[in-house]
């Protein structure tokens, strides 16, 4: 499975960004996807993920209620809405792929079996 993010930028504390992340290769509608970021002189931490179904998400308490994680599979994409931006949230952001079944422990471990290249998403204050 290849992935490719994009939809970062630069944003003013309170405000939207939509992130996307486009798959291709093998059975990506039966794929977990994920979100994760790393921001400079920290580790990579999970965010969000969505089972294949869409019909279970899971988000970090640091995003809860602020970021929103989707997907369609018809067009092979996964979506991650983030609202209400903290410069807290300054990032590169990662979309990830897992074909094993969902397992929301494991992804906050960064635990998952594809990884895309990053985007940057900076939050000013």
């Amino acid at each position: 499975v290849q992935l490719q993010a994009s939809g970062g930028g630069l944003v003013q504390a309170g405000g939207s960004l939509r992130l996307s992340c486009a798959a291709s290769g093998r059975t990506y509608s039966r794929y977990a996807m994920g979100w994760f970021r790393q921001a400079p002189g920290k580790e990579r931490e999970f965010v969000a993920a969505i089972s294949w179904s869409g019909d279970i998400t899971s988000y970090a308490d640091s995003v809860k209620g602020r970021f929103t994680i989707s997907r369609d599979n018809a067009k092979n994409m996964v979506y991650l809405q983030m609202n209400s931006l903290k410069p807290e949230d300054t990032a590169v952001y990662y979309c990830a792929a897992d074909p094993r079944p969902y397992d929301s422990s494991t992804y906050q471990r960064n635990s998952m079996y594809y990884w895309g290249k990053g985007t940057q998403v900076t939050v000013s204050s």
